[in-house]
């Protein structure tokens, strides 16, 4: 049976990705790169002769091969999810977990590496981007701790692959929490001050589920309509406590989906690996890769950020405290009741809310808008291209041009929340920007992914202003990873730097 991940060059045929192809895919690919390891190094004879060619260029390729691979697969099982997905992916962390971490305790490597960057004449050869790829090797050894005894080893591994599957599963968790709880109302009353846009996708959603009235959700643009708009404190309250006690052990699926004990264990493991390495705690041993010297220096950011922003934050809640007492008689705001009348009084003094702004953001110009500005900044095109294979309906590609007409980017654009995909919105890699010993270039190539509203019939889709920020946040991720100028894919775009990790899906996230 031919293996679409295994033969595909370009873009992923993702019309073609099976769950049955991932397993099998990833198992040749880990085989492939283990024998390439394994002769290259068979093959030094003299330390001196290792170079960027004959060595790193090489296992660059490999692993890039293998993250090409493994990417669409990734992505696919946090945006179109299925059982099926799901058990294949699950299947291949471990699998993914040891490979890491074979290749960053084998001293053989290691040494390999150091010889090159002790080779003064060989390493001062190299770009600025080839070095900090070596330097970043090395980092990675030490990380993965390919000087422990032994046994040490050993736990290091367990504890790599413990959190592989703790961090997916914790996702899992809140994916399944999310789309397990819906509110489904057939008495209009109930819907006071919701505005006619909320109520149409509403309806739009009970009659995808071939329900009559009006259907709500934990996706963020269904719940944030309610928290928002909703008279009804108690239809507020509701849905708040859905919401926030997710995958938890309370609220209305109280220990179903339970991420307790998940992320019990993995702080633990997270704080004993950390020790294996030496250092005193997981801060510690997260900073190794990050600019602040210390948890210290980022607990005192962090305080200093809090005293400068405190007596503002406690001055507008008082103001949001004497407009809910003043005209709405509301005497004790509750955690439900801080949108809801942080909207109201928005519109008292500045007659405007989220809703009424959202006529001015259609996607039909907030999408265009977006690309002109950035035209404008950076003197580049984007085009949409059609008949690209993608994973829904819903998604759309792009490529980016500068200003000679030379191809610098492509991203997909996939919008609008739905069941099965993740919540919140973030940029991932499909590809990065590499140069191959042929000579031939890998062009750069983005997922960009939110949760916004989705089009209601044939009407484009309306977003409040808070969306369109979002929408221009993480494509300034996408321009970082796709204008990059970097010839290696190591250190290209978005590879091989601390960055935005808190907005990547878990397993890009360092365990």
């Amino acid at each position: 049976m031919s293996n679409p991940l295994l033969t595909f060059t370009g873009l992923p045929p993702f019309s073609q990705i099976k769950p049955e192809h991932v397993e099998p895919a990833i198992d040749e690919l880990l085989s492939n790169n283990r024998k390439l390891i394994h002769d290259l190094l068979a093959n030094l004879s003299d330390p001196a002769d290792i170079s960027w060619d004959n060595f790193v260029q090489p296992i660059e390729e490999a692993d890039d091969r293998l993250n090409r691979a493994w990417s669409p697969v990734s992505h696919m099982n946090s945006v179109v999810n299925s059982d099926e997905l799901r058990d294949a992916y699950n299947a291949c962390l471990p699998k993914l977990s040891d490979y890491a971490t074979e290749m960053g305790q084998n001293e053989d490597l290691f040494h390999a590496f150091n010889n090159l960057k002790n080779n003064t004449q060989e390493f001062e050869k190299l770009s600025t981007a080839q070095k900090k790829i070596i330097e970043n090797a090395l980092l990675d050894f030490k990380l993965s701790g390919f000087d422990l005894p032994e046994q040490k080893k050993q736990r290091f591994k367990e504890i790599q692959q413990q959190l592989s599957k703790l961090t997916t599963k914790f996702e899992e968790n809140v994916l399944d929490a999310t789309h397990a709880w819906s509110k489904h109302i057939t008495d209009e009353s109930l819907l006071s001050g919701l505005p006619d846009s909320a109520k149409a996708m509403a309806r739009q959603m009970a009659e995808q589920k071939d329900k009559e009235g009006w259907l709500f959700t934990l996706d963020f643009p269904s719940y944030f309509a309610i928290m928002s708009h909703a008279d009804d404190p108690e239809l507020r309250h509701e849905m708040y406590q859905a919401f926030v006690t997710r995958a938890s052990d309370q609220g209305p699926n109280a220990g179903e989906f339970d991420n307790t004990q998940v992320t019990e264990d993995i702080l633990a493991l997270r704080h004993e690996a950390a020790q294996l390495l030496g250092f005193a705690n997981f801060a510690e041993r997260s900073l190794a890769r990050k600019m602040a010297d210390s948890p210290e220096h980022v607990i005192s950011f962090l305080n200093e950020l809090a005293e400068k922003s405190h007596k503002v934050a406690k001055q507008d809640y008082a103001n949001l405290v004497n407009y809910a007492k003043q005209y709405h008689n509301q005497d004790d705001l509750r955690a439900w009741d801080l949108t809801y009348y942080s909207e109201k009084l928005r519109e008292h003094e500045y007659a405007i809310n989220q809703e009424i702004l959202k006529p001015y953001f259609p996607e039909t110009k907030v999408v265009p808008g977006m690309f002109e500005v950035v035209k404008r900044l950076y003197d580049i095109n984007i085009t949409e291209v059609e008949g690209i294979d993608t994973w829904h309906k819903d998604v759309r590609f792009y490529e980016i041009k500068d200003h000679d007409g030379k191809l610098r980017g492509q991203f997909y654009l996939d919008l609008y929340s739905r069941e099965k995909k993740r919540g919140g919105a973030w940029m991932d890699d499909c590809m990065g920007r590499n140069t191959l010993a042929d000579g031939s270039s890998q062009t750069p190539v983005a997922f960009l992914t939110c949760n916004l509203t989705q089009p209601i019939g044939d009407q484009p889709a309306l977003f409040t202003h808070d969306e369109v920020t979002t929408l221009f946040h993480e494509f300034g991720h996408g321009l970082h990873h796709m204008l990059t100028q970097v010839d290696h894919v190591g250190v290209s775009g978005i590879n091989g730097v601390a960055w935005d990790a808190v907005e990547l899906p878990s397993q890009f996230m360092e365990n």
